[in-house]
């Protein structure tokens, strides 16, 4: 009697702990995520946004961080730059049946950015850099950043002109120019995600404007791709300082067969005066972080995974499905 009702017992513990594996798989989110500097929604090129709606809609994406949702004023020189005119980010969420919040206070993290998302939008932290979102009864913070593109390191490395920014020679330099122009954007990142820290998954989108240190390695350098090694600090700093995992280096770890570039498709790859880069990124963490897949998203194969005509940017697009 006593070994039957130890049996019952062992049998009624392993059915608890098979159903509370079950639950646990089932509690599992899976989210589809997106970065995209929408260039004004088109309007810089006089575009409908119509067609950035249809870049996001087929990605499946449930929260994406758009950059540049006004057009560049008529005068936009490097190092003197005002997003001016009309957000697009309304028209766009209307477009995809979205919530939206508009970042709109001023700081340097920010440039004319929003978040969309197919889950509620809740509070914003204190200088707009994030939002907490509801997914399905989960808390996921997003922060979404565009940082400056003055000066830009790779142009002074390579003699390119752009304003009136100096030419450099070395690696050290070029780190300590990037670190003086976005250095307080990402001083202010890292004080605004204190706010995250009890959610489920903390996203970060964003056009840094600057390449990653995982990028401009010896082996791109052997390859030809970029002129020396640079220890780029911002995605260092998000990753390192943030405990961010830089997805699409998680999904893609060689970086010369896969160089995912998203600055430009405006120009061709041997452009003397440009030089092509993978500049926008989308970050996560969480405590059982797990990422399916990365594509990039852009006008035409091999550079884009993903394939969208017309093109309304002058950037491609990255996006992720991760778990966690």
């Amino acid at each position: 009697m006593k070994r039957m009702q130890l049996a019952s017992l062992l049998a009624l513990m392993f059915t608890a702990v098979l159903g509370f594996s079950a639950r646990a798989e089932q509690g599992a989110t899976e989210l589809t995520v997106m970065s995209f500097n929408v260039w004004g929604g088109g309007a810089n090129e006089g575009k409908d946004v119509a067609e950035t709606a249809a870049v996001i809609r087929e990605t499946g994406a449930d929260i994406i961080g758009i950059q540049e949702t006004k057009p560049e004023p008529d005068v936009c020189d490097a190092d003197d730059c005002v997003p001016t005119g009309p957000s697009i980010a309304k028209d766009l969420a209307k477009a995809l049946g979205f919530f939206y919040y508009e970042q709109t206070k001023a700081n340097p993290a920010l440039w004319a950015n929003a978040i969309l998302s197919r889950h509620p939008i809740g509070k914003a932290t204190a200088n707009d850099l994030g939002v907490e979102i509801d997914v399905n009864g989960r808390k996921v913070h997003a922060f979404n950043i565009h940082l400056t593109d003055y000066p830009y390191q790779p142009y002074q490395l390579l003699g390119i002109d752009y304003g009136p920014a100096p030419f450099l020679k070395t690696a050290d330099e070029a780190v300590k120019a990037a670190s003086t122009a976005r250095g307080p954007a990402v001083d202010l990142l890292m004080n605004e995600l204190k706010e995250a820290e009890a959610s489920d998954a903390v996203l970060l989108f964003g056009d840094l404007n600057e390449p990653s240190y995982r990028d401009w390695s010896e082996a791109a350098v052997k390859s030809g791709r970029h002129p020396m090694v640079v220890k780029y600090p911002t995605a260092l700093r998000i990753e390192q300082q943030g405990g961010f995992t830089d997805l699409l280096r998680a999904a893609h770890p060689d970086e010369v067969a896969k160089p995912a570039f998203t600055w430009t498709p405006m120009t061709e790859a041997s452009d003397p005066d440009d030089h092509h880069d993978r500049i926008d990124y989308i970050f996560a963490r969480a405590p059982k972080l797990e990422t399916l897949s990365v594509s990039i998203v852009g006008e035409k194969a091999p550079e884009a995974d993903i394939v969208v005509t017309p093109w309304p940017s002058d950037h491609r697009a990255v996006v992720a499905k991760l778990r966690f």
